[in-house]
Protein backbone atom coordinates (compact mmCIF):
# COMPACT_ATOMS: atom_id res chain seq x y z
CA UNK A 1 0.00 0.00 0.00
CA UNK A 2 0.98 3.34 -0.88
CA UNK A 3 0.22 6.30 1.13
CA UNK A 4 0.42 9.83 -0.96
CA UNK A 5 -0.14 13.11 0.34
CA UNK A 6 -1.46 15.86 -2.21
CA UNK A 7 0.75 18.39 -3.53
CA UNK A 8 1.41 21.90 -2.52
CA UNK A 9 -1.21 24.26 -2.09
CA UNK A 10 -1.49 28.12 -1.03
CA UNK A 11 -2.68 27.19 2.12
CA UNK A 12 0.19 24.91 2.98
CA UNK A 13 2.61 27.73 1.80
CA UNK A 14 1.50 30.00 3.82
CA UNK A 15 0.72 27.83 6.76
CA UNK A 16 -2.72 28.30 6.82
CA UNK A 17 -4.87 25.42 9.04
CA UNK A 18 -6.80 23.64 5.44
CA UNK A 19 -8.93 20.55 7.43
CA UNK A 20 -11.92 20.43 5.17
CA UNK A 21 -11.72 23.86 3.11
CA UNK A 22 -11.88 22.76 -0.33
CA UNK A 23 -8.17 24.32 -1.41
CA UNK A 24 -7.01 23.36 -4.61
CA UNK A 25 -3.47 22.90 -5.73
CA UNK A 26 -1.20 25.48 -6.38
CA UNK A 27 0.96 25.39 -9.55
CA UNK A 28 4.10 24.03 -7.56
CA UNK A 29 1.24 21.72 -6.22
CA UNK A 30 0.18 20.51 -10.00
CA UNK A 31 3.99 20.12 -10.77
CA UNK A 32 4.48 17.84 -7.96
CA UNK A 33 1.72 15.73 -8.96
CA UNK A 34 2.05 15.11 -12.16
CA UNK A 35 6.01 13.95 -11.14
CA UNK A 36 4.64 11.49 -8.73
CA UNK A 37 2.29 10.30 -11.52
CA UNK A 38 5.31 9.74 -13.44
CA UNK A 39 7.45 8.45 -11.00
CA UNK A 40 4.75 5.69 -10.09
CA UNK A 41 3.88 5.09 -13.83
CA UNK A 42 5.73 1.81 -14.03
CA UNK A 43 4.03 -0.01 -11.09
CA UNK A 44 1.62 -1.69 -11.78
CA UNK A 45 -1.12 -0.31 -9.14
CA UNK A 46 -4.19 -2.03 -9.16
CA UNK A 47 -6.56 0.59 -7.11
CA UNK A 48 -6.47 4.21 -6.30
CA UNK A 49 -8.80 5.61 -3.66
CA UNK A 50 -8.97 9.40 -2.55
CA UNK A 51 -10.10 12.05 -0.07
CA UNK A 52 -12.47 14.23 -2.14
CA UNK A 53 -11.38 17.19 -1.22
CA UNK A 54 -10.12 19.17 -4.58
CA UNK A 55 -5.73 19.11 -3.60
CA UNK A 56 -6.30 15.29 -3.25
CA UNK A 57 -8.28 14.29 -5.94
CA UNK A 58 -5.73 16.48 -8.53
CA UNK A 59 -2.93 14.27 -6.97
CA UNK A 60 -4.66 11.07 -7.44
CA UNK A 61 -5.86 12.09 -11.15
CA UNK A 62 -2.12 11.96 -12.15
CA UNK A 63 -1.62 8.81 -11.09
CA UNK A 64 -4.95 7.70 -12.09
CA UNK A 65 -4.31 8.40 -15.83
CA UNK A 66 -0.89 6.92 -16.23
CA UNK A 67 -2.54 3.41 -14.79
CA UNK A 68 -5.57 3.73 -16.84
CA UNK A 69 -7.84 3.45 -13.77
CA UNK A 70 -10.66 5.79 -12.05
CA UNK A 71 -10.50 7.42 -9.07
CA UNK A 72 -12.25 5.59 -5.89
CA UNK A 73 -13.62 8.26 -4.07
CA UNK A 74 -13.84 7.90 -0.63
CA UNK A 75 -15.30 10.07 1.94
CA UNK A 76 -13.44 8.25 5.46
CA UNK A 77 -9.83 9.90 3.63
CA UNK A 78 -11.21 13.70 4.11
CA UNK A 79 -8.61 15.73 5.77
CA UNK A 80 -9.35 16.43 9.91
CA UNK A 81 -11.86 18.72 10.57
CA UNK A 82 -10.04 21.65 12.63
CA UNK A 83 -13.29 23.35 13.70
CA UNK A 84 -12.70 27.11 14.13
CA UNK A 85 -8.99 26.38 13.41
CA UNK A 86 -9.95 25.96 10.18
CA UNK A 87 -8.57 29.16 8.14
CA UNK A 88 -6.70 30.50 10.92
CA UNK A 89 -2.82 30.60 9.78
CA UNK A 90 -0.19 29.04 12.43
CA UNK A 91 0.33 32.31 13.90
CA UNK A 92 -3.17 33.24 14.57
CA UNK A 93 -4.21 29.95 16.14
CA UNK A 94 -0.98 30.64 18.51
CA UNK A 95 -2.50 33.46 19.36
CA UNK A 96 -6.14 32.92 19.77
CA UNK A 97 -5.91 29.70 21.70
CA UNK A 98 -2.43 29.61 23.55
CA UNK A 99 -3.07 27.01 25.63
CA UNK A 100 -4.92 24.60 23.33
CA UNK A 101 -2.04 25.17 20.55
CA UNK A 102 0.82 24.48 23.14
CA UNK A 103 -1.67 20.82 23.84
CA UNK A 104 -1.47 20.16 19.86
CA UNK A 105 1.74 20.93 19.89
CA UNK A 106 3.16 18.61 23.22
CA UNK A 107 0.20 16.08 23.73
CA UNK A 108 -1.26 16.07 20.37
CA UNK A 109 -3.78 12.79 21.53
CA UNK A 110 -5.56 15.09 24.06
CA UNK A 111 -6.97 17.36 21.88
CA UNK A 112 -10.00 17.84 20.09
CA UNK A 113 -10.13 21.13 18.18
CA UNK A 114 -13.24 23.61 18.81
CA UNK A 115 -16.19 22.07 16.67
CA UNK A 116 -14.08 20.11 14.99
CA UNK A 117 -12.11 16.69 15.31
CA UNK A 118 -9.65 14.56 17.63
CA UNK A 119 -6.86 12.34 16.11
CA UNK A 120 -8.86 9.81 17.70
CA UNK A 121 -12.22 11.01 15.88
CA UNK A 122 -9.98 10.86 12.69
CA UNK A 123 -8.84 6.84 13.47
CA UNK A 124 -12.14 6.06 13.93
CA UNK A 125 -13.20 6.79 9.97
CA UNK A 126 -10.28 5.75 8.21
CA UNK A 127 -8.85 2.58 10.39
CA UNK A 128 -11.91 0.67 9.09
CA UNK A 129 -11.88 2.06 5.62
CA UNK A 130 -8.43 0.84 5.36
CA UNK A 131 -9.17 -3.12 6.75
CA UNK A 132 -11.95 -3.36 4.60
CA UNK A 133 -9.47 -2.40 1.52
CA UNK A 134 -6.49 -4.61 2.84
CA UNK A 135 -9.03 -6.98 2.55
CA UNK A 136 -10.75 -6.41 -0.45
CA UNK A 137 -7.42 -5.84 -2.42
CA UNK A 138 -5.57 -8.71 -1.09
CA UNK A 139 -1.79 -9.31 -2.52
CA UNK A 140 -2.45 -6.13 -4.69
CA UNK A 141 -0.91 -2.59 -4.85
CA UNK A 142 -3.35 -0.17 -3.62
CA UNK A 143 -2.84 3.97 -3.40
CA UNK A 144 -4.22 5.70 -1.01
CA UNK A 145 -4.26 9.68 -1.20
CA UNK A 146 -4.95 11.69 1.41
CA UNK A 147 -4.18 14.54 4.21
CA UNK A 148 -0.98 14.75 6.94
CA UNK A 149 -3.14 14.43 9.33
CA UNK A 150 -5.06 11.34 8.01
CA UNK A 151 -1.46 9.64 6.75
CA UNK A 152 0.26 10.42 10.59
CA UNK A 153 -2.85 8.93 12.10
CA UNK A 154 -2.54 5.75 10.04
CA UNK A 155 0.88 5.30 9.68
CA UNK A 156 0.72 5.64 13.85
CA UNK A 157 -1.78 3.09 14.27
CA UNK A 158 0.24 0.61 11.67
CA UNK A 159 2.69 1.18 13.89
CA UNK A 160 1.55 0.51 16.50
CA UNK A 161 2.67 3.94 18.57
CA UNK A 162 -0.67 5.52 18.75
CA UNK A 163 -1.32 9.41 18.14
CA UNK A 164 1.27 10.29 20.85
CA UNK A 165 3.63 9.70 18.42
CA UNK A 166 2.29 12.19 15.87
CA UNK A 167 4.95 14.49 15.72
CA UNK A 168 7.77 11.52 15.86
CA UNK A 169 6.39 11.07 11.68
CA UNK A 170 7.18 13.83 9.21
CA UNK A 171 5.32 13.89 6.24
CA UNK A 172 5.73 16.38 3.63
CA UNK A 173 3.56 18.03 0.92
CA UNK A 174 3.61 15.00 -1.99
CA UNK A 175 5.29 12.48 0.34
CA UNK A 176 4.46 8.82 -0.30
CA UNK A 177 5.02 6.05 2.63
CA UNK A 178 4.67 2.32 1.71
CA UNK A 179 3.91 -0.24 3.60
CA UNK A 180 3.69 -4.54 2.89
CA UNK A 181 0.84 -6.50 4.40
CA UNK A 182 2.01 -10.09 5.42
CA UNK A 183 0.52 -12.66 7.70
CA UNK A 184 -1.56 -9.57 9.20
CA UNK A 185 1.66 -7.44 10.12
CA UNK A 186 2.14 -4.28 8.34
CA UNK A 187 5.92 -3.56 7.46
CA UNK A 188 7.00 0.33 6.72
CA UNK A 189 9.25 -0.17 3.68
CA UNK A 190 9.37 3.75 2.81
CA UNK A 191 8.99 6.68 4.60
CA UNK A 192 7.90 10.41 2.90
CA UNK A 193 9.87 9.65 -0.32
CA UNK A 194 10.29 12.78 -2.19
CA UNK A 195 13.23 11.90 -3.92
CA UNK A 196 11.29 12.52 -7.25
CA UNK A 197 10.51 15.95 -7.15
CA UNK A 198 14.03 17.15 -6.92
CA UNK A 199 13.82 21.15 -7.58
CA UNK A 200 10.49 21.91 -7.99
CA UNK A 201 10.69 25.45 -7.49
CA UNK A 202 9.98 28.08 -4.61
CA UNK A 203 10.13 27.11 -1.13
CA UNK A 204 11.22 24.31 0.64
CA UNK A 205 8.91 20.78 0.95
CA UNK A 206 7.01 20.93 4.56
CA UNK A 207 5.29 19.37 7.12
CA UNK A 208 2.51 21.79 7.44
Amino acid sequence: MILARHGETEWNAAEIFRGQADVPLNKRGEEQAQRLGEYLREEKINAICSSPLKRAMKTAGAIAERQSLAVKTAPALTDINYGKWQGLANEEAQLKYPELYKRWQNTPENVTFPGGESLEDVKKRVWPFLKETITAHNGLKVVLVSHRVVHKVLICALLEIGNAGFYRIKLDTAGITRFEFSKGQAVLIAHNDTSYLKQTGGMELTDF
